[in-house]
């Protein structure tokens, strides 16, 4: 018990330094709106708002975290949904916007990625940006985030733990064949799911569509939807709970560390599954069999293959 008291000190020195403050706050709302005033000087991007999303959204992010931008076109009310050469177009018009402005460095348009994104730094706070366009999904997956840290306070100091051990590491990098936040986030969840007794519920039992899916028609009621069925589980779950979890983060923490060592044992074999709460045979699933990658964390909202 002593050695996870000693822990517990260090574990709070290092989430002490990386969460963020109310100025950490301020400097990203200043972005957003700084993009917003570009944006609303690009004539194909006339009437798109400006909307955040990724771990900024979901308060999971770092005091030097990155901050995700998703540019939603003007459909009235309806969700737009923007084609990807179309994508491509945009995001050309608003770089040569930005470079205009010359308040923006290492600006990268990675135009022939999956998501089209165009990178960029703010030369005045050093905070790097990735804008996309009609990035809803982003978007939900981060409200879930948030709203799935709401059952419980340690996932959150999870999360960020997690994330500043594997960027010690240097496994936080998608480029490289690691993990991005959003992967990290679902092993935190993974883990919290299969604890015993466990902290959180399979995300099914949370929401038993597919949120992509449904992302359709008027948002507001799309999105009010969601939430609403999300916000009753959730309740649902929390009020069932008879025998709380009483680990620390640093219990939590290290038999994290000690569920995922023997991974690259079992990844040939097994994915990980949220959505479920389980271990699932990739033999058994038919959207992972055709595939050859080294990991599978799925959820209801996407499939992350490492």
């Amino acid at each position: 018990m002593g050695a996870y008291r000693t822990l517990d000190f260090v574990i709070n020195d290092i989430l002490n330094a990386v969460k963020p403050q109310q100025q950490d706050w301020v400097i990203r709302c200043q972005i957003i709106d700084e993009l917003r005033r570009v944006i609303e000087s690009v004539e194909s991007l006339r009437g798109a708002t400006v909307e955040p999303f990724g771990s900024f959204v979901s308060n999971l992010f770092t005091r030097q975290g990155d901050l995700d931008i998703s540019v939603q076109l003007p459909n009235g009310s309806y969700i737009s949904a923007a084609g990807k050469k179309l994508k491509q177009a945009l995001l050309g018009d608003l770089l040569k916007a930005l470079r205009q402005t010359g308040r923006w460095r290492r600006l990268q348009f990675i135009a022939h990625a999956r998501v089209p994104i165009l990178k960029i730094e703010s030369k005045n706070s050093s905070i790097s940006c990735d804008l996309s366009i009609d990035n809803l999904h982003g978007y939900i997956k981060s409200k879930f985030l948030l709203w799935i840290s709401e059952i419980d306070g340690r996932f959150r100091d999870m999360v960020l733990l997690v994330k500043e051990w594997a960027k010690c590491h240097d496994i936080n990098n998608p480029k490289t064949g690691s993990f991005n936040s959003f992967a990290l986030s679902l092993l935190v969840i993974f883990h919290f799911q299969t604890c015993a007794p466990a902290i959180l519920p399979p995300l099914r039992d949370i929401y038993p569509c597919s949120a992509v899916d449904d992302l359709q028609g008027v948002r507001a009621d799309a999105e009010r939807r969601i939430a609403e069925t999300c916000a009753a589980n959730i309740a649902r779950f929390k009020s069932s709970i008879s025998k709380p979890n009483q680990s620390s983060l640093s219990e939590l923490f290290i038999s994290f560390l000690a569920k995922f060592s023997g991974l690259n044992l079992k990844a040939p074999e097994l994915g990980i599954c949220p959505y479920t709460g389980q271990w699932e045979e990739i033999k058994n699933n038919m959207r992972w069999m055709p595939q050859t990658y080294a990991l599978f964390v799925t959820t209801f909202l996407s499939i992350t293959y490492l």
